[in-house]
Order: structure tokens, then C-alpha cells, then sequence
């Protein structure tokens, strides 16, 4: 007969347990701790004043003879694609919205260098920049050793920096 209480009771505590574990709460991932502290702080992933990113592409240049742009991202304020040729990726090449990251600019106001005409920082043995009414950074970053700090700056030519300075 005692057996037969234990082996209740002891059921009947199991159950409990479970019911009790089942309910508690998960203490957030701390992604989502993150997340919830930015959003507490009122900070946004992107401005709101931040242009399209497909509204970017048409200031992109070209591909030459043989080589091929492949555009591989766009969101808002942002717009990327990679310059390939023969399957081989020589470059990626930017555009960015920084008015959410107005620091970002910083490293420009101190340039003097100029790619036609718009202050220019090289960035890193890989990357130029140009920025763009103190609103657009675009940069080609090399992918391949061939291509050079001078291929960056041809390619930086040819996007269309005056029409994007237009772009409100």
C-alpha cells in the first residue's frame, strides 16, 4: 500500500516539475538582448531618410569587354555588386547611404586626395572610397592581387558620381 503512494506522490511531483519547467521563461539569446537594448535606445538598423538600394544601381558602372557586374545585395541604403571576369571576381564595388553612421564621413574631411573630384581615402592595402556629398560612400575593393590601387580609382571614375550627388 506504501508503494502504491509513493510511486503516486512521486508521479504526481514529476508532473508538477514538468509543468513548472514547461512554463518558466527562457532567458533571451543574447541577440535578442541586443536587439531589445537598441530598439530601448531608440537606434535603427538604417535610417529612415536612407535612400533605396535599387535606386543605387543606376549609378553603377558598366562592365567593360569581357568582364561582367553582378549586383550581389540591396536593401535600403545600400547597394553592392561584384565585378567578374571569366568567373574570376576581380572587385566589389559599393554604394552606401552613411546617414545613419554620419562618423563614417570623418575619414574623408581630412583627404587630400580627390577621384573626379569628390575627397577619396584609400582603405586598407585593398579598398578606395570616394564620398559623395557627404552622404555616399562608394568603394571598389580588390578581390584579386591584379587588381590594382589604379584600378580601383578607373573603376571609381566610372561610376556616376555627379548624378548620385543629385539623389536626395
Amino acid at each position: 500500500m506504501m508503494s502504491r503512494w509513493r510511486k503516486l506522490l512521486a508521479s504526481l511531483v514529476l508532473v508538477g516539475l514538468l509543468l513548472v519547467s514547461s512554463c518558466a521563461r527562457e532567458a533571451p539569446s543574447r541577440f535578442e538582448g541586443a536587439q531589445q537594448e537598441s530598439t530601448q535606445r531608440g537606434a535603427e538598423a538604417v535610417a529612415k531618410e536612407a535612400v533605396a538600394g535599387s535606386s543605387l544601381n543606376k549609378f553603377f558602372p558598366a562592365a567593360g569587354k569581357g568582364e561582367q557586374l553582378v549586383y550581389t545585395q540591396e536593401k535600403k541604403g545600400f547597394a553592392e555588386a561584384k565585378l567578374k571576369q571569366q568567373d574570376q571576381d576581380l572587385a566589389r564595388m559599393s554604394i552606401a547611404d552613411i546617414t545613419i553612421n554620419p562618423s563614417a564621413a570623418q575619414k574623408y574631411r581630412k583627404s587630400t586626395e580627390k577621384v573626379a573630384g569628390y575627397p577619396a581615402v584609400g582603405q586598407g592595402k585593398t579598398g578606395t572610397g570616394v564620398l559623395v556629398s557627404d552622404r555616399f560612400q562608394v568603394k571598389v575593393l580588390s578581390r584579386d592581387s591584379s587588381f590594382s590601387d589604379l584600378d580601383r580609382i578607373a573603376w571609381l571614375e566610372k561610376f556616376d558620381l555627379d548624378g548620385l550627388s543629385k539623389l536626395q
